[in-house]
């Protein structure tokens, strides 16, 4: 794990960005807090920040150049298949200077090129110089773990692990309306569509790109992984068989990444899905250790009490961090300070906080995320399965959506909860399955935005629902709801939260469960083996049953939530006021200050809705247009 920055010129006026090379790497030190380095050669300059995992020696350090010194490597993230790769290329006469992964990808990459991206395991992003050929080869992972965002004109490319490294080269920050946009209503920046900054992208997800000088092109991209599409035949095993597999599958990608030469640990939060990881890490591993993070302040949002029971059942090494309101109100600061791009997932304020802690103990943590996209486990596939049911339940909540709009419904406690559940069923049901699954993922509505931003006709919200949505038919199944999930949701969400909060802490998470051996497998199994009625996740709960106390595979999901609507109306208050008042916003001149106050006050009354969320994201925005444009 690591950080990686560069650029490449086409021209002499490219040329006078590579001096800002130091500048970027040093914006990346949180990320590899071990060492540094750069590389430069003619038109290219490669920078690298290092968090020591595997190969803790000086040979190990990057950039990364072969023994005859025609290639140099940076990489983000690992390759935990290396000893089965190195083992492979021993016997064709490869003679290895290090125990590194990274020497084991440039030797790889030296012989079969893009043919060798298929058998790598792991979560990535690299970048390799050919010296011979001049031209550079980018790579992404297949779900999008490790981040490569990179800004492309005429006259330069450069590429960073995050934005901040690419804006030290000095380029110019024009705001892209359109991603604004899209990123109100998600409240995170779809990882498909261009980046926050005009001319500057997040290259895309199981892709590769070779640059070549010579025409000053970015054209040459090519796709060496896709998801199986849910059109394609499905694999149908018996069920029984199925559940082997799946076991199998998970059982050998929680041992492929216990694979380290530092400490390893796991998040617990006592859920069913960070549960399993720990059972099957902790079989060999004797007193594993494990991290959990409660509220005492909060005890509507603390659950520590079923992560502290897996523990007991697992004899684990527990550690449960008891984090205060202020605690959290104390790491906003450095929550606000790691955005180059608005996120504005709140979890991420706990995740944050999580990841802090746990570095004090280890330096790689594994982590449940991906479960629920893979095996139907969000509150979204139950409602989404209930609803295609056509049941007598499912008619009345339709039917009783006055009713919902009236009560009051949102986050912070049980009642108010599942009025704000059945108020989005309720919403949800009059839709196509399209429309839904839209409706669902975010928190504001086409004409809210167009109310809320300054100039509505550039909003193209529509066409990025049609990307996501295209494979969603209305006469389809459950399958076609997760593959949307893995492409909105996971990468551009729940892939980007993890990464950015636990390496702003220099702390590596590994996600078994999205090992592409599990994934592959299961995204081709009938939804049938997902969900039934009541019951979500049930090849998972099934492949994995005895294993845990029997409470966890029954409890209802609770999430990682926050009080933030508690915050927002008392601590967080003077916030609002500094950054949403008319004033402000309209020397600003993005949003509607009408529009904005109507939110405000939606807020404070008794019906709040998706204001929490939506006055939450404008903060963030807020903060980032400060911290990333406006100076």
């Amino acid at each position: 794990m690591s950080a990686i920055t560069g650029a490449y010129a086409f021209n002499e006026k490219g040329k006078t960005y590579l001096d800002k090379i130091n500048d970027a790497v040093k914006t990346l030190n949180r990320r590899g807090p071990d060492g540094s380095g750069t590389f430069r050669h003619e038109n290219v300059v490669l920078g690298h920040t290092r968090l020591a995992i595997i190969d803790l020696s000086a040979e190990a350090s990057q950039p990364f150049t072969s023994s005859d010194g025609q290639y140099t490597l940076v990489i983000d993230g690992e390759i935990l298949n290396y000893r089965e790769l190195r083992k492979e290329l021993e016997g064709q006469g490869v003679k290895f200077q290090s125990q590194s992964d990274r020497e084991v990808l440039i030797a790889l990459y030296s012989r079969e090129k893009e043919k060798c991206l298929p058998k790598l395991n792991g979560a990535f992003a690299f970048v390799i110089y050919d010296k011979t050929a001049g031209t550079i080869f980018m790579a992404r992972d297949r779900y999008g773990e490790k981040p490569l965002h990179y800004y492309f004109d005429t006259d330069v490319l450069i590429f960073g692990s995050e934005m901040k490294a690419i804006f030290a080269f000095g380029i110019s920050k024009s705001i892209s309306l359109n991603i604004v946009a899209d990123y109100l209503h998600l409240n995170y920046v779809p990882q498909f569509r261009d980046a926050v900054i005009e001319q500057s992208y997040v290259h895309k997800k199981g892709v590769y790109t070779i640059v070549d000088n010579k025409d000053s092109s970015y054209a040459n991209s090519n796709r060496w992984y896709g998801l199986p599409q849910p059109s394609e035949e499905y694999l149908i095993p018996t069920y029984e068989d199925a559940t082997k597999t799946v076991r199998e599958l998970v059982d050998n990608a929680v041992q492929l990444r216990l694979v380290s030469d530092v400490k390893v640990g796991v998040f617990l939060s006592g859920g069913l899905d960070s549960s399993i990881i720990t059972a099957l890490a902790a079989k060999d591993n004797h007193k594993i250790d494990t991290f959990s993070i409660g509220f005492p302040d909060e005890k509507y949002f603390d659950e520590t009490k079923y992560a502290t029971q897996v523990a007991k059942h697992l004899n684990t090494n527990h550690h449960v961090f008891s984090i205060s309101n202020n605690d959290f109100l104390n790491s906003l600061n450095s929550f606000f300070e790691t955005l180059d791009e608005p996120f504005a997932d709140s979890s991420a304020l706990a995740l944050n906080i999580l990841a802090k802690e746990t570095k004090k103990h280890v330096k790689v943590a594994l982590t449940g995320d991906g479960a629920d996209e893979l095996f139907a486990g969000s509150n979204k596939h139950e409602a989404e399965f209930n609803i295609r049911l056509h049941d007598f339940k499912s008619s009345f909540i339709k039917t009783g959506l006055p009713l919902w709009n009236i009560l009051p419904g949102n986050r912070a406690s049980i009642f108010k909860n599942k009025v704000r559940q059945l108020r989005k069923f309720a919403i949800g049901a009059n839709l196509s399955a399209a429309d839904r699954y839209w409706n669902w993922a975010g928190h504001a509505s086409t004409a809210e935005l167009q109310k809320l931003l300054i100039t509505g006709e550039f909003y193209v919200n529509d066409k990025n629902k049609r990307v996501f949505t295209s494979g969603i038919t209305q006469d389809g199944d459950l399958n076609e709801i997760l593959r949307a999930d893995m492409e909105l949701v996971l990468e551009g969400n729940l892939n980007v939260k993890m990464d950015r909060m636990s390496m702003l802490n220099g702390l590596a998470v590994r996600s078994p469960f999205l090992d592409h051996n599990v994934v592959d497998y299961v995204m081709q199994l009938p939804a049938t083996y997902k969900i039934q009625a009541g019951k979500r996740k049930r090849i998972l709960k099934d492949s994995f049953a005895g294993l845990l106390p029997a409470e966890i595979y029954t409890r209802k999901k609770k999430g990682f939530d926050i009080p933030l609507q508690k915050w927002l109306n008392n601590e967080l208050s003077g916030m609002i006021e500094e950054l949403l008042n008319e004033k402000f916003l309209k020397e600003q001149n993005i949003f509607q200050a009408e529009e904005v106050s109507n939110i405000r006050k939606q807020l404070q009354s008794n019906n709040p809705g998706n204001s929490v969320a939506r006055v939450w994201g404008l903060l963030v925005f807020q903060k980032y247009w400060i911290n990333c444009i406006k100076k």
